[in-house]
């Protein structure tokens, strides 16, 4: 899905459904999901789940980070977390579970939504 290589920060389904329809595809919603879907599975595209909202994606680096987002704006932020990796296999190991992974998103209001 090229259209995410182009468009900054997290969009739903629905709003990258419109915008790839402005753009000319003939596409339908279910093929959206189907594909966002397909691109999650295969960690090509991050997924954040936004309590009361949308599932949202977008394209990421290709590193293992977490998002900081704004909960006024959605504005997003990859963020490093070394100290949220050794703790997550320490518990891992502590509990006799190998392979372990997870996922972080940290709310917050940003600078300009807090003004």
């Amino acid at each position: 899905m090229t259209l995410l290589s182009n468009v900054d920060g997290f969009h739903s389904a629905q709003e990258l459904h419109v915008m790839l329809r402005e753009r000319g595809a003939n596409v339908g919603l279910t093929t959206v999901y189907r594909t966002l879907q397909l691109l999650a599975e295969t960690n090509e595209i991050d997924v954040m789940q936004v309590p009361g909202s949308d599932t949202r994606y977008r394209r990421c680096s290709d590193r293992h980070h977490h998002h900081l987002v704004c909960r006024g704006c959605g504005r997003t932020v990859e963020v490093l977390g070394p100290a949220v990796e050794r703790w997550a296999d320490r518990i891992g190991e502590e509990h006799g579970f190998t392979d372990v992974s997870h996922t972080l998103e940290i709310f917050g209001t940003c600078g300009r939504c807090a003004r």
